[in-house]
């Protein structure tokens, strides 16, 4: 059908009566006006036709029914209207086009339409306008994925489908566009932009029949049908529709060769034959493999469902009759078949004869179809890195007796390198030389592309007439032509070689092929990936080679080639090894690909020869090297380790343990490293053997000894680790020990592939070539040590693959260095590799922050790597020593732990900057060098850097000062307690010990002894928690040294606190659970006692324990007592074992008991524990009022009951064989002397004396009303010189400690030993602490209510022996505060005083202690167990420890000897500010008040003033210009000692001064909330969710930042006409040649190359009822918000960057829209909104779960959109199984799309759900956030591994 042309026009009235008058003439005078015509639809049985008038035209039914205009003919058409149908019609039926010219409006376009509705015709329109161009008329270029395609426009378009065009308005059109349609017009033919050629159907027709004419006469073996079937396919797959589906045009060309084949191997399939034409498994995506499937199954190709035909080489042989070709017999299915195909110049080796070569059957089959292919074109080899293209490659040439001739292609690669290279000649003349590939043509080898997926398309496109027609031209003028074409030339010209080479034409050998090796194009590869390299496979390649895919081995193939090259594998690892490998590579999942491409087939050889070799070693430790797991991110290392889980590969031991036996010593020529020895190398450059300060050890030397390992084995080294870790040193200390000459080499930026061979100078006009390190390593055998390779361009390091590989590499200037001296022979400048040259390889870990070039992606499995990391800290510190001999041990360990916490942050991504062993090295130098510098100054040396990034610098600071470094903190910032003076101690009375003879005074008390009865064991799970130990002294110095935060619920509550030398012990009840951590340690470990103790129901039965720490040999084991239902447990913290001790035979009843006072509301008499002696394994238990001590032997297992003759109050065991009663009503004391082993039943009875008070004024007989209940009791004695103190008089007497509520301390001077009268002497209190009422002020008498209902079971009070002090804990309303802060001073929030009573200094200190963080909801539980916020416990290094009702532990420091010490190192480690004596402060409180600030006078003779509102330059005074006084203007030092008035005062500042500060900060902040309009309450609110996630918002926009730099990475400019001088152009700059620079720019993308695009991201997240209704539990939904605030404020300004949106999903739903991808959040209030509808929306919606659905749609809807990489992140609770959804289904729908990397991150779930989801779900895609802190750094992780992946 042909396609008419309607057009239309206005022109002058003159035209349109000029064409009256000519239709005038044509139609005869009556035609024109008068004749009528009817238009009739005749239906006929032949179809259907319209006739106009006479004239009939046959309708065909429309391919676009809905082009077809319609109703645009009205029911009478009027007379003139026919005429015009009529004439067109006739047009139509000549096959003309037409033009319609007439007045404006619309009746000619009506005309034209109403003649295409009658003939059913379909229309394009156009109205041309003076902006139409040619591509509106032709074709225009859009972007569909990535790439750009030509899409038609009408003109084409009505061409191709034969439609009508209707152009409107031609005159209208810019004159010199319509010549456009000239071609189209006139011969129906038009050449289009995307290379097509449009041409008139019956040419078409005519050419197609040629073809298939062409392809019968080449396979007449193949049935006919087959190659129509074969050019059907092709023609379609070059089709328009094929190109619009992203397909590349089918190359037709190489049809013919292909129906050769065919020809001489009927059986092949047509499937099998397309795969080597039209590779589109390996280039095309999912969709494209369909559709071309689909055309396949169309033309009946499908066939190669049948087994591929098994084809083996059976011989090889030189061809008798035709010269450079070879007789090959291959065994096809079951048939000879022998053919010819090119050989080389060498004999061909038979197949299977090579000894390095292991045949496998898919191996001999490739080789087999490669020969096939090989008869008639050229073939490229596609298969992943490490698979064995180039041994197959190598084995092919061999067999057809080739030479190869190895070519490295990399990216920047230009046609000059691939033909001819300038050079000079001796006379200084310039000439060109051949490159390696003209040679190969002209002597007839086998050229090897390496690597063509990696050169410019542009490059590639010059070998194209090489390879289609064997003939190319040089840049000298030389011709190389086909051979047959040589020869005919050489015929008809009748020249000679002689003169035909002359006139510099050669010809190409006839045996010259090319193989050209490539990996796999990535699939659906879109823009931002560097795309240049990625899709290289396009429609200009695919018609250069046959293409054929070498497939990675199957399992057992792949074990016969292990075992075959290296024999000795221990068998039972390479299974394993192989298992791994095989099951990454089968996944999916792009992180388990990438993975697997580290363990290539190169990578698992390199690991079994390793393994043959030392069989000892572990597969977990070799998996690890050979992915550098160290250095993946986050995600790719768990997906590794679950990997080696599931194939059962376990770490054998922990190389740690192994770190003691690393000796390095060399004896007798022969270095041992560990358990590796090998002989020393005889140097002959001594010169060159580096020689390093380095200080062994143990890590160091495990990575040394690897290293030993793989040398030996003859490997090449990659040393990859961040800097600073002593790569350098390694290597340079390896290499010293094997007495190693070494070249060096440091690559950066601008390292060219010639900088790294030759360097090319000019010497008179003649240029000359220096060797660089690499050509001299190679000839002398030297060690090349390549420096910092990841900082050059991967394409120039890609140069050292053919060195590593084939010990070939060609140098600029002609020469070659190939591997052996065989190779040499007849080849003239080559120079021979050395057999000891060897390569060691460092580079720093790809990715942030060094963002280098991924060396270890591109060529890290030629090489074996190994991580080099900063030492353990063990290993560090060793070091450190050695470094800084003087430094002291506590510096040097802050310094190890504080460097260690920065680089666990940095590999989480908090910080970016992972600081190394050379850092802290470089600190210790310094302090060693300059011991009096601080080490807070010299830290700072290192990291003043980040000073300037405030969130930077806070996470520093945070990070050092949390480890005791006090950076930022001035010497004079001393806080110490201020002290009060003790009252003068006073004697107040004697206690006497009545030993009478008398029967009444002398009870005896009977004992019986019985063995317990012991329950269990049950075993307990004991867990661990990191313990965030923080350093207290970072900013200021104060009494207390340390605290952290136990990990226990709000509900729990702290009942005891004990120690036992550094461990700490801290009982909860409510529910009952037990922590115990040292005191230094990293570890809290926590036993829970849910399920030993019933339920407690709140208010009825609160129990309360304590706990006994055993001594050796119990060590590590604790006895809990409960003391209302009596229960002894005894609790091993090492193995969980619990066992319950049956003390008191009644205790069986203890439940019926617990019944009665379950009801009864009186308090009940508890029973108590005496743990005194617990460390020598005997407890004491009694119960309030009654007359029975049970004494617990834990070691024998026995208890010994003693029935007294007296009710007990309280017991105090003032030694292990006299103890201390309280009757209960009289308050009288007894002293129990017992002896000391009660194993003897017979032996000693116990004893009890009464003690009679005697107060020193009333003689004897007090009444018993004054009698002092002691509230503690020390149980050992103050050593004679603090006793000597205290009492003011040298005095040597046993005594004993006592307090009570009436005294600070008393001192009882003879007690217990002494029989004689023993004297009391009191330090008095002013007031009685039992007269203060209790509760009615205070921190917390708010939320108490002021109840105290009974006594508090602590008594909080311990004496510290050593440093003779008595230290209590007492609420602050028991504390003069009055005098402790001056008057005007609001007295701090505190949990609790601790008031120190010191005996030697006759001091008191009263310190406060912090307010704990959090509230207790039980206030009258807590009120029974102590009477301040805190409880108290002594530490064994004169200390004492607090733990507050919040689960905080605080440890102080109160011996003032201690504390003196303390300071000083404090004082060091901060460094003296100037020259000055370093000052010291004594704090004292002035008392007096603030008037106004003045100078103050100057005292002539500069004596120091302390105190007073005077003088300037004082210390400690008021008003004036001083150091450390109050309300001055500022500081002056006269240069007198300090007295600092203390903290607390200076904070006493007038409050109007702190006002307006305030008020200043309130309305800045005021007027920005007022111009976002948010309320205050919402600013506060909104700030809790942002300042949730502050740190990783920071850190990822780090990231981002960071991404963006990179992005914009500049590139050289190659032949520009400034710059610096290119080296590869000097002879063209000798020449004259101007473009001879280079510069660096910003690379224009190339023509056609797709834009980038954004990446999308969904997050989806859970807002359904459960995350509202178990928030209460763990805050599920305020982490899931905090988790959308961060995704807002993270990506906020990024929108080029990110395109992102939030999705809620919920039963209501799963398309809840919170952010819509064009219209995100911009400030605060908007952001705020979004998470007040997620939290809203939570509260109110439906129950039920669309997680499925939501994460289904998401990824379906994500996947259609453009974009260059997609994400989705669902955020949900594992609370799938409620609602009867199976993980792997979930798991199913995570994996969906290839395109969408999905992940899930279950928040919260009840029991351990998400950790068995995690477990179906595959690695790396799902996280479980048990503690929701840890989302946003889960959100982080999965940013930074996958985005950055390819950013």
């Amino acid at each position: 059908m042909h396609s008419q042309i309607l057009c239309g026009g206005t022109a002058a009235v003159v035209a349109a009566r000029r064409v009256r008058y000519i239709l005038g003439c044509v139609l005869g005078r009556d035609g024109w006006m008068f004749r009528t015509h009817e238009v009739k639809l005749l239906n006929t049985a032949s179809g259907d036709t319209v006739k106009i008038g006479e004239i009939t035209y046959k309708l065909k039914p429309p391919q676009n029914p809905e082009l077809v205009p319609v109703k645009h003919i009205s029911d009478s058409l009027p007379q003139t209207v026919a005429q015009h149908l009529r004439w067109i019609m006739q047009k139509d039926l000549l096959g003309q086009d037409v033009f319609l010219i007439g007045p404006p409006g619309p009746l000619r376009r009506s005309i034209a339409m109403q003649y295409l509705e009658l003939t059913k015709r379909e229309v394009e329109y156009v109205a041309l306008s003076r902006d139409t161009t040619e591509t509106d008329l032709k074709q225009r270029r859009e972007i569909r994925s990535g790439t750009a395609f030509y899409i038609d426009q009408c003109a084409v378009r009505a061409a191709t489908r034969g439609r009508v065009l209707v152009l409107e308005g031609l005159e209208k059109a810019e004159r010199n566009v319509l010549p456009v349609l000239n071609n189209l017009l006139e011969n129906r033919e038009m050449q289009l932009e995307d290379g097509r050629f449009l041409m008139s159907a019956e040419r078409y027709d005519k050419l197609l029949q040629d073809q298939l004419e062409l392809l019968y006469s080449a396979g007449p073996n193949v049935a006919a049908e087959r190659v129509s079937q074969l050019l059907s396919l092709a023609t379609t797959l070059c089709s328009q529709e094929s190109s619009n589906l992203g397909l590349p045009d089918f190359p037709v060309d190489n049809l013919l060769p292909a129906l050769h084949v065919l020809n001489s191997f009927p059986m092949l399939s047509c499937q099998q034959l397309l795969h080597r034409l039209y590779p589109y498994n390996s280039m095309l995506g999912k969709d494209g493999r369909t559709a071309v499937e689909g055309v396949l199954s169309r033309f009946e190709l499908l066939d190669g469902h049948r087994q591929p035909a098994p084809t083996t080489i059976l011989s090889v042989s030189t061809a008798k009759d035709v010269e450079g070709h070879a007789d090959i017999t291959l065994h096809v299915v079951d048939k000879d078949i022998t053919f010819q195909v090119p050989a080389g110049v060498k004999e061909p080796r038979p197949p299977k004869s090579s000894p390095t070569y292991i045949h496998t059957p898919s191996h001999s089959q490739l080789l087999a179809e490669m020969i096939q292919s090989h008869m008639v074109k050229d073939i490229c080899l596609i298969g992943p890195k490490g698979c064995g293209k180039s041994v197959i490659a190598r084995e092919f040439a061999e067999m057809l007796g080739y030479s190869m001739e190895p070519v490295m292609l990399y990216q920047d690669m230009t046609v000059r390198d691939l033909l001819q290279q300038r050079y000079t000649l001796p006379n200084g003349d310039t000439a060109w030389r051949p490159s390696p590939l003209v040679t190969a043509a002209m002597e007839g080898k086998l050229l090897l592309l390496d690597g063509i997926h990696r050169v410019n398309l542009g490059t590639l496109a010059v070998l194209s007439r090489l390879l289609h027609d064997r003939e190319i031209d040089l840049y000298d003028g030389t011709r190389l032509l086909r051979w047959d074409r040589y020869q005919t030339l050489k015929e008809q010209l009748q020249l000679s070689d002689q003169e035909l080479q002359e006139r510099s034409v050669f010809p190409i050998h006839p045996s010259f092929r090319v193989l050209a090796l490539a990996e796999p194009p990535v699939v659906g590869t879109g823009a931002g990936s560097n795309s240049r390299a990625q899709q290289w496979l396009g429609p200009e390649v695919l018609t250069m080679f046959l293409y054929h895919n070498v497939m990675p081995l199957a399992k057992e193939e792949e074990m016969g080639l292990i075992q075959g090259l290296a024999p000795n594998v221990p068998m039972e690892g390479a299974e394993q090894l192989l298992h791994l490998a095989h099951s990454l590579r089968k996944t999916n999942d792009p992180t388990a690909q990438s993975l697997a491409s580290s363990l290539s087939t190169r990578q698992l050889l390199r690991i079994c020869r390793r393994l043959s070799q030392h069989p000892e070693e572990s597969i977990t430790h070799a998996v690890n090297k050979a992915c550098l797991s160290r250095f993946l991110p986050s995600l790719a290392r768990a997906s590794l380790q679950k990997n080696l889980m599931n194939c059962s590969i376990q770490d054998a031991t922990d190389p740690a343990d192994r770190s003691l036996d690393y000796l390095c010593m060399v004896k007798d020529g022969v270095l041992t490293i560990g358990s590796v020895s090998a002989p020393i190398y005889n140097a002959d450059q001594k010169m060159k053997v580096p020689d390093v300060l380095f200080y062994d050890n143990p890590q160091h030397m495990m990575v040394m000894e690897d290293m030993l390992k793989d040398f030996l084995l003859g490997e090449h080294l990659l040393l990859v680790g961040n800097q600073g870790v002593g790569k350098n040193k390694i290597v340079d200390r390896f290499l010293h020990l094997l007495n190693r000459p070494r070249e060096y080499l440091q690559l950066h930026r601008d390292t060219t592939v010639q900088t790294l061979t030759l360097q090319p100078s000019v010497r008179d006009g003649i240029i000359t070539y220096e060797d660089s390190p690499l050509v001299k390593a190679v000839k002398f055998g030297h060690v090349l040590v390549i420096d910092e390779a990841d900082k050059a361009p991967t394409n120039v390091t890609c140069i050292l693959k053919t060195l590593v590989e084939s010990g070939e590499m060609i140098l600029a200037d002609g020469r070659r260095i190939i591997s052996g001296p065989h190779e040499a022979k007849g080849r003239p400048n080559t120079i021979i590799m050395h057999p000891d040259f060897r390569m060691i390889v460092l580079a720093n870990r790809p990715g942030f922050p060094f963002l280098g070039n991924d060396f270890f992606g591109a060529l890290g499995d030629i090489f074996s790597c190994h991580a080099v990391d900063n030492p353990k800290p063990k290993a560090e510190l060793a070091m450190l020593k050695q470094y800084g001999p003087d430094v002291p041990d506590a510096m040097l360990q802050k310094l190890v732990a504080a460097f260690g916490e920065l680089r666990s942050m940095a590999d989480q991504g908090t910080i970016n900057y992972p600081y190394s062993t050379r850092e802290v090295v470089n600190i210790v130098k310094h302090l060693q060098k300059f011991p009096d510098e601080g080490l807070a100054n010299v830290v700072r040396n290192v990291f003043d850097f980040d000073s300037y990034n405030k969130d930077m610098r806070e996470v520093l600071i945070e990070a050092l000062h949390k480890h005791g470094i006090p950076i930022g903190a001035k010497p004079s910032s001393v806080n110490l307690a201020k002290e009060f003076p003790l009252p003068e101690v006073k004697m107040t009375g004697y206690w006497t010990i009545n030993q009478g003879g008398n029967a009444r005074r002398k009870l005896l008390c009977p004992t019986d002894t019985r063995p317990i009865d012991v329950k269990g064991p049950v075993f307990l799970r004991v867990q661990k928690y990191p313990c965030n130990r923080q350093e207290s002294r970072a900013l200021s110095f104060t009494e207390e040294k340390a605290h952290w935060q136990i990990p226990m619920n709000e509900v729990n509550i702290i009942c005891d606190v004990t120690t036992k030398d550094d461990v700490l012990y801290v009982a909860t009840c409510n529910p009952v659970s037990l922590y115990s951590m040292k005191e230094r340690g990293e570890i809290i470990q926590c036993i829970e006692l849910y399920d030993v103790f019933p339920r407690t129901i709140s208010g009825v039965w609160q129990p309360f324990v304590t706990v006994a720490p055993l001594g050796s040999p119990l060590d590590g084991q604790v006895v809990l007592h409960e003391e209302q239902g009596n229960t002894v447990l005894h609790l091993d913290l090492v193995t969980g074992a619990l066992r319950r001790l049956m003390i008191s035979p009644d205790s069986d009843q203890s439940s019926s008991r617990a019944l009665n006072w379950w009801n009864s509301k009186e308090q009940q008499a508890g029973y108590k524990m005496c743990r005194d002696f617990s460390h020598k394994n005997w407890l004491l238990f009694y119960k309030e009022d009654s007359n029975q001590l049970e004494v617990l032997d834990v070691l024998e297992g026995r208890v010994h009951s003693i029935s007294l003759p007296i009710n007990l109050k309280s017991v105090f065991l003032v030694a292990e064989d006299r103890w201390l009663l309280l009757e209960s009503n009289s308050n009288r004391k007894f002293l129990l002397t017992k002896p000391m082993h009660m194993a003897a039943e017979d032996s000693g009875v116990c004893q009890l004396h009464s003690i009679s008070e005697d107060s020193v004024n009333s003689g004897h007989g007090t009444s018993s009303a004054e009698l002092s209940i002691p509230q503690m009791l020390s149980c050992e004695q103050l050593p004679n010189e603090n006793l000597s103190a205290a009492l003011n008089q040298k005095i040597v007497s046993p005594n004993r400690v006592l307090v009570d509520t009436d005294s600070y301390a008393q001192l009882i001077v003879g007690f217990p030993d002494l029989m004689s009268p023993n004297e009391v002497y009191s330090f008095k209190r002013p007031v009685n602490l039992s007269a203060i009422k209790s509760g009615d002020s205070g921190a917390h008498a708010f939320f108490r209510g002021g109840l105290r209902s009974a006594t508090a079971k602590q008594e909080n009070c311990v004496s510290l022996i050593s440093v003779n002090q008595v230290v209590r804990a007492l609420p602050p309303n028991k504390v003069p505060l009055k005098e402790l802060y001056p008057k005007d001073v609001t007295p701090p929030m505190t949990a609790a005083y601790l008031e120190v009573t010191d005996l030697n200094s006759k001091k008191l200190k009263y310190i406060p202690v912090p307010r704990s963080m959090t509230v207790s909801p039980y206030t009258s539980w807590v009120s029974k167990v102590s009477e301040c916020d805190v409880l108290i416990a002594a530490l064994g290094s004169g200390g004492v420890v607090t733990v507050d009702m919040g689960g905080y532990v605080r440890l102080w420091e109160t011996g003032l000897d201690t504390l003196q010490r303390s300071l000083m190192e404090w004082r060091n480690m901060i460094g003296s500010e100037d020259g000055r004596p370093i000052q010291i402060t004594i704090q004292r409180d002035s008392g007096l008040d603030v008037s106004a600030p003045k100078h103050g006078k100057i005292d002539p003779h500069n004596a120091p003033h302390v105190g007073g509102n005077q003088w300037a330059g004082g210390t400690g005074g008021r008003d004036t210009a001083g150091l450390g006084g109050k309300g001055g203007p500022y500081r002056l030092d006269a240069g007198h000692k300090v007295y600092q008035v203390s903290q607390v005062e200076k904070d006493a500042v007038p409050e109007e001064v702190r006002k307006a500060a305030r008020e200043m900060a309130e309305k800045a902040f005021k007027e920005r909330l007022k111009e976002i309009d948010m309320s205050e309450y919402d600013a506060a609110t909104y700030e809790r969710f942002s300042s949730a996630v502050r740190r990783q918002v920071q850190s990822l926009r780090i990231i981002l930042d960071s991404l963006q730099a990179k992005g914009k990475e500049r590139q050289w400019l190659k032949n520009q006409a400034l710059g610096e001088l290119d080296d590869t152009k000097i002879i063209d700059g000798l020449t004259g040649e101007k473009a001879i620079y280079k510069r660096r720019g910003e690379l224009e993308p190339e023509l056609g190359s797709p834009q980038q695009k954004p990446k999308r991201l969904r997050v989806l997240a859970d807002v359904s009822g459960s995350m509202y209704r178990f928030n209460g539990v763990d805050g599920r939904l305020e982490r899931s918000m905090e988790a959308v605030c961060m995704v807002m404020e993270a990506l906020e300004n990024y929108e080029h960057k990110f395109k992102y949106d939030i999705v809620g999903h919920s039963g209501d739903g799963y398309d809840i829209e919170l952010v819509t991808a064009d219209k995100i959040p911009k400030n605060n209030k908007q952001r705020l909104k979004v998470l007040k509808v997620m939290h809203a929306h939570a509260q109110f919606c439906m129950s039920g779960d669309y997680t499925l659905e939501g994460t289904e749609a998401s990824i379906k809807e994500l996947a259609r959109e453009e974009a260059d990489e997609h994400f989705v992140v669902v955020l949900s609770d594992a609370n799938l199984e409620r609602y009867g959804i199976r993980p792997e289904r979930f798991a199913q729908v995570l994996t969906s799309d290839p395109l969408v990397n999905a992940f899930a991150i279950f928040i919260g779930s009840l029991g351990d759900q998400a950790e068995r989801l995690q477990k179906t779900l595959p690695a790396g895609r799902s996280f479980v956030a048990m503690d929701t802190k840890q989302i946003p750094q889960i959100l982080q992780q999965i940013f930074t591994s996958t985005m950055l992946s390819s950013a």
